[in-house]
C-alpha cells in the first residue's frame, strides 16, 4: 500500500475534518479567516488527522466524532506552526510567505491563540475526558519543547537526550495524543490505548528526525524552506549532534564557529555537508529514526490485520522515505 493510496482511500474522512476546520474559520473577525485559510491552504500531508482517523477506524469508529478529533488535532498543529514562525522569524512556511510576514506578529499570535482555544472547544464536544487530558497535555508539552529549544539555541554542547526532549514536545506528543484519542473514540481497551499512544509517540520521534535530516538535503522548492535553515537559526538537530560527536578536534572547532556565526554562508553549509558525508552523520541519523520506527511497528503486533493497521505500517515507512 502506497501513501498515495492511503490518502485516496481515506479522502472522505480527511475532507470531513477539513470541512470542520473551514467552518470554524468563518468568524466575525476577518483576520481569523484570512490567516487561517492562508495557513491551511499551504498544504501539508495532514498526518496528524490521518493518525486520529486510522486509530479510530481500527475499532470501527467513524463519523462526526472522528472528524471532530481530527480537526482538533490539526488546529493545535497549525497554531503551533504560526507561533513557531513568529519565534523563529521565519519568512517561509512550505514555500509560501509565513503568516506573520504578511499580517504581522500581533495579528497572527492572536489567531494562533484562537486556533488553540477552538481545538480544545472541539475536543470538549466529544465528552471524553481521556481525549481532553491527552490534548491538553500535548498542548502544554509543545510549549515546553519550544522553550527548551529556545534555551538551547546555538549551543553546540546540546546532548542527544536534550534533543529528544525537544522533539517529544515539538512533534511526538501531539501525534501520540492523536492516536490515543482515536483509540478512546473506538472504545479500545487500556492496553490498546497504550499501544497506539506509544506508536504515535515513536512515530513522531522518527518523523521529526527525518524532518531535521531533510533540512540539510532538500531543496527549497521541495521542502518549503531554505536549505540549512535550522543551522542558520541556531537549532541543533540530530545530524549535527552526531557530527560533533564524531568530528576531530579541528573539525569540531570549525563547526562550533559556524554554529555561533551571525550569518550562515553557502561556504559554511557546504563544509558542514562535506563533514556529514565524511562521518556518515546523515546515515547515522536515519539509522536512529529507523530503529525507533521498528519499535513503533512492533507495538502494533497486538492488533489483528486490517486495512487501518496496514495503513499505519505503510505511513511509518513513508516517514523515512519522504522527500518533503
Amino acid at each position: 500500500m502506497t501513501i498515495e493510496e492511503i490518502w485516496e482511500y481515506y479522502r472522505e474522512d480527511l475532507e470531513s475534518a477539513e470541512e470542520k476546520i473551514h467552518e470554524t474559520l468563518r468568524t466575525v473577525a476577518p483576520a481569523i479567516s484570512a490567516v487561517g485559510n492562508h495557513t491551511f491552504s499551504a498544504g501539508g500531508k495532514r498526518i496528524r488527522p490521518l493518525l486520529a482517523i486510522l486509530c479510530s477506524r481500527i475499532f470501527g469508529a467513524r463519523g462526526d466524532s472522528v472528524s471532530t478529533l481530527a480537526s482538533s488535532v490539526e488546529f493545535i498543529h497549525a497554531a503551533s506552526l504560526i507561533h513557531d514562525d513568529v519565534v523563529d522569524g521565519a519568512d517561509l512556511r512550505r514555500g509560501q510567505p509565513s503568516a506573520h510576514s504578511l499580517w504581522g506578529n500581533q495579528v497572527v499570535i492572536l489567531v494562533g491563540d484562537f486556533l488553540y482555544a477552538n481545538a480544545l472547544r472541539l475536543a470538549n464536544l466529544l465528552k471524553r475526558q481521556k481525549v481532553m487530558d491527552a490534548l491538553c497535555t500535548a498542548t502544554a508539552k509543545m510549549s515546553e519543547g519550544e522553550l527548551i529549544q529556545l534555551s538551547k539555541k546555538g549551543n553546540p554542547d546540546m546532548s542527544e537526550e536534550d534533543y529528544m526532549k525537544i522533539i517529544q514536545g515539538k512533534t511526538a506528543i501531539l501525534m501520540s495524543a492523536a492516536c490515543m484519542g482515536g483509540a478512546v473514540l473506538g472504545n479500545a481497551s487500556p492496553a490498546e490505548e497504550e499501544a497506539l499512544a506509544s506508536f504515535g509517540l515513536k512515530f513522531g520521534f522518527a518523523f521529526q528526525i527525518a524532518d531535521d535530516i531533510l533540512d540539510y538535503m532538500a531543496t527549497e522548492k521541495a521542502f518549503g524552506k531554505n536549505l540549512g535553515k535550522d543551522l542558520e537559526e541556531g537549532k541543533i538537530t540530530l545530524p549535527l549532534i552526531y557530527l560533533l560527536k564524531d568530528a576531530d578536534d579541528g573539525e569540531a572547532a570549525g563547526i562550533r564557529e559556524i554554529i555561533r556565526a551571525e550569518k550562515m554562508t553557502e561556504e559554511n553549509l557546504l563544509y558542514i555537508q562535506e563533514l556529514f558525508r565524511k562521518h556518515k552523520s546523515i546515515e547515522k541519523s536515519y539509522q536512529r529514526a529507523r530503529a525507533i520506527i521498528d519499535e513503533a511497528r512492533k507495538g502494533l503486533e497486538i492488533f489483528e490485520d486490517s486495512m487501518e493497521k496496514n495503513a499505519l505500517l505503510a505511513i511509518s515507512d513513508y516517514v523515512l522515505t519522504r522527500k518533503k
